[in-house]
């Protein structure tokens, strides 16, 4: 690329190098539970990382370079926040409307593309155009993958709705080549892709540290927001056992917050279950006790926990990135 073109090339930076600022309109910590007050205090303060997104996504920790990767869906970008300054920058911009992301123990990163409607790795440092590794399923072409979770044992996890392909803010219309909405496994050491299980609209999945438990989000009531689209029925956490080799068993009703559809979640390592919702994240215990809440003014996407102590709570709300901090890990 010649000089003069090179200089008319966007700039990465999308947020100054500073602290952030609390959110002055936080009303505070909900506690439905004495445990929770224990873990996160109810003044606790929420910090407003950044600004600017159109619809945050997919928060995904690498620790490798101490900072938060987030996607901008319809603005077709994965930013990182750094741990170090504050700062956010675009990374992979413009990218095929991305949506969720996962982190590899080698510091990869697995994302879910509406776009190219595939799963596609990066190397860790995220340079260049991901390389897409799951584009079909039995010769037909995936719906729009949403969401993605690593196991333990280096198997890719993801759902795939067709929230991607009809609506044309978050990809491109087209017409599913699938019969069904499904959840799948991946392995990358064999190549082999397995579907696991079939939901309405397969949105959130994430596993308990502890590998025995993994759970998905049907938000198939969130066709009704698609152009011309009739709403599901579906807005829960279901929960799966899941045993050796990837078997899934003990399907079971987990959650469903009250607000809005439960879409992306996280799980600590007490095994409780940080769920999004249209008013906030919601919290519930391994035994399905209702802990309480984190309110927040706007819809919250998804969720994760990260940062150098592992103590800090990532939200992605829509047009904001967000974190609380708790007590203890």
């Amino acid at each position: 690329m010649d000089p003069v073109n090179q200089n008319l090339l966007p700039g990465r930076l999308l947020r100054r190098p500073g602290r952030p600022m609390a959110d002055p309109d936080f009303p505070g910590v909900r506690t439905g539970a004495a445990c929770l007050a224990e873990v996160l205090a109810p003044d606790a303060p929420l910090w407003v990382l950044h600004e600017g997104s159109i619809h945050a996504e997919g928060p995904a920790w690498q620790a490798s370079h101490r900072r938060l990767l987030f996607s901008d869906v319809p603005n077709r970008r994965i930013n990182a926040w750094y741990e170090e300054d504050g700062r956010v920058e675009s990374l992979i911009d413009p990218a095929w409307f991305p949506n969720g992301n996962a982190v590899a123990a080698d510091g990869s990163v697995y994302h879910c593309e509406h776009g190219r409607r595939c799963i596609s790795r990066s190397a860790p440092g995220l340079q260049g155009e991901p390389e897409p590794v799951v584009t079909h399923y039995e010769g037909r072409r995936l719906n729009a993958p949403n969401d993605v979770a690593v196991a333990p044992d280096g198997a890719v996890w993801f759902t795939d709705p067709v929230f991607g392909i009809v609506m044309p803010a978050q990809g491109a219309l087209a017409e599913p080549e699938l019969t069904h909405r499904s959840l799948y496994r991946f392995d990358p050491a064999s190549g082999v892709l397995a579907r696991m299980a079939d939901f309405e609209q397969p949105n959130g999945v994430a596993l308990a540290p502890d590998g025995r438990t993994l759970y998905v989000t049907d938000t198939s009531r969130a066709l009704g927001e698609a152009p011309g689209g009739s709403p599901g029925s579906r807005h829960e956490v279901e929960a799966f056992t899941l045993g050796a080799g990837g078997t899934l068993s003990g399907r079971r009703f987990f959650c469903s917050p009250a607000q809005g559809n439960p879409d992306g979640l996280a799980v600590d390592s007490r095994g409780w279950v940080w769920c999004s919702a249209a008013d906030g994240v919601h919290i519930w215990s391994a035994d399905q006790e209702y802990l309480g809440s984190v309110p927040i003014a706007e819809t919250v996407c998804n969720v994760c926990f990260g940062g150098s102590s592992g103590r800090r709570l990532f939200i992605a709300a829509s047009t904001r990135l967000l974190a609380i901090d708790l007590s203890e890990a």
